[in-house]
């Protein structure tokens, strides 16, 4: 019998097959802004380590409803229906779930003194099969370039 704190998963891009982990042992073992680990037709999940004082940086995705997780760390989540003013700000740590409708203007900050682990699950898919962006700025490259 395996003990779960001895889990250790090769993070890759498993999708469109089926597919069954400890999501907070993937996400908590994630050392990379943005890993893809599963990529699906209708639906996308994403482990995130967001680093000591750093954010996700102001997204919207005006055709797609987010969903993440909090697994480690703290932070403070800020979304809203204007870039300039995303007046809804809340405290998120273990544990806690944040649900972006489409079009909502959002960021994720780091606010803790340790990575901020997570997962975040996108539907439809947000990025190609296999992303990997080892930092915020291999991320934001990335998006300039799409």
């Amino acid at each position: 019998m395996s003990n779960s704190n001895d889990i250790t998963y090769v993070l890759k891009d498993y999708g469109p097959r089926p597919l069954v982990l400890n999501i907070e042992k993937a996400a908590e073992q994630n050392n990379t802004f943005r890993t893809a680990i599963w990529t699906g037709s209708h639906l996308q999940v994403t482990l995130m380590s967001i680093n000591v004082g750093e954010d996700i940086g102001i997204e919207n995705h005006p055709n797609l409803d987010q969903f993440l997780r909090v697994e480690k760390g703290r932070g403070l989540v800020k979304m809203g229906y204007r870039r300039d003013d995303m007046n809804m700000q809340a405290e998120i740590a273990e544990d806690d779930a944040i649900i972006v409708p489409a079009g909502i203007w959002h960021n994720v900050i780091n606010t803790g003194n340790e990575p901020l682990k997570l997962y975040s699950i996108y539907a439809p898919p947000q990025h190609p099969f296999g992303t990997v962006h080892v930092t915020k700025a291999d991320a934001m490259a990335a998006e300039q370039n799409h």
